[in-house]
């Protein structure tokens, strides 16, 4: 992964996302993020006022399968003078001119923050859904005429495109990012780490039902939450959960109900809903398949199941989503 790194870059757009990735390195040994910092200069000073030194050089070509995620900028450093502008105008425009000619094809790109404005402007969102910081909206419609902008969206994925809105939204970016790679469990446990539960997905105005109920900091009820996250399918009864969380059925289905605010078996189901949905948009599986992996008895049981938490029945979101009307989302 190669991060660039702007003038004025905010560091929480750089320090929030790459901490994700840390915690991830550190959750699991079968998959690492390795970064690299790059940008036209060795050293820049920061929103508020450090310097960030140690930055490569914008490398001449990038290897396959590479992601680059562009930093956003500050209006106006901590301590910073606006007389220094007009020389960031000129690296900025080197950071353009460099993602001209190094995103091609197989190369995921992937902005934070104003950062979308940048990419803009070297016409890579022309075509592609995409979205940036609320304050930036109409900017980003202006420099890239032929994107399709979002408002009111964390983050969006369209493609190798991945835009995310304002600074912490970065963080749930990444953590899709990391669904993608290492899985669900392993991105619970980041979020867990970064006390950043009620996150949603690209373009879903609902909370991701992955991470629901998990905005809180009661161990046991997370102990039990992270083995059913795990494996959903398995039959999970509230005295198999109580044992791996160190409680009684009887307290943990009370921790339950006022720590996740919900019961421990509509927690279960919403788990195997939740999987079956994947299943259902992602792969040309049949129901009674789809229901056997998700843990259900039968298609019938996870119909039934199924409309506890959508309106939308399984069939009918599956051609939705298969002509195109329906957005992404990582649940």
């Amino acid at each position: 992964m190669f991060v660039v790194v702007p003038p004025r870059v905010l560091l929480l757009d750089v320090a929030g996302p790459i901490e994700v990735l840390r915690k991830t390195n550190l959750e699991q040994e079968a998959v690492r993020f390795d970064v690299i910092y790059v940008g036209p200069l060795p050293e820049v000073r920061c929103s508020i006022g450090l310097a960030i030194a140690g930055i490569a050089p914008l490398p001449e070509r990038l290897p396959d399968g590479a992601l680059v995620v562009i930093a956003g900028s500050a209006d106006l450093p901590l301590g910073g003078s606006k007389a220094a502008r007009a020389l960031d105008a000129v690296h900025e425009a080197k950071i353009v001119g460099w993602l001209k000619h190094a995103i091609r094809p197989g190369i995921r790109l992937a902005s934070i923050c104003s950062g979308a404005l940048l990419a803009a402007r070297a016409g890579l969102l022309d075509g592609h859904d995409c979205t940036t910081h609320h304050a930036c909206i109409a900017e980003l419609s202006q420099l890239a005429p032929c994107a399709r902008v979002k408002d009111n969206r964390l983050f969006v994925e369209d493609g190798e495109r991945l835009t995310s809105a304002g600074i912490t939204a970065g963080i749930d970016m990444m953590l899709h990012v990391v669904v993608q790679h290492a899985g669900h469990p392993v991105a619970l446990a980041v979020a867990r780490y970064l006390v950043v539960y009620l996150r949603r997905g690209a373009g879903d105005p609902q909370i991701s039902p992955w991470l629901e109920g998990r905005n809180h900091i009661h161990p046991a009820v997370h102990r039990a939450q992270d083995a059913i996250a795990a494996d959903p399918t398995r039959t999970w009864s509230v005295d198999k959960l109580a044992a791996v969380s160190a409680s009684s059925a009887r307290n943990l289905s009370r921790l339950f109900n006022d720590h996740a605010g919900m019961s421990v078996i509509d927690y279960v189901s919403r788990m195997r809903v939740a999987l079956a949905r994947e299943m259902l948009t992602n792969s040309r599986l049949g129901m009674d398949t789809i229901a056997e992996r998700a843990g259900f008895g039968s298609a019938r049981q996870m119909r039934r199941v199924w409309r506890r938490f959508h309106d939308v029945p399984p069939g009918r979101l599956r051609n939705a989503r298969q002509h195109g009307h329906a957005s992404t989302d990582i649940g």
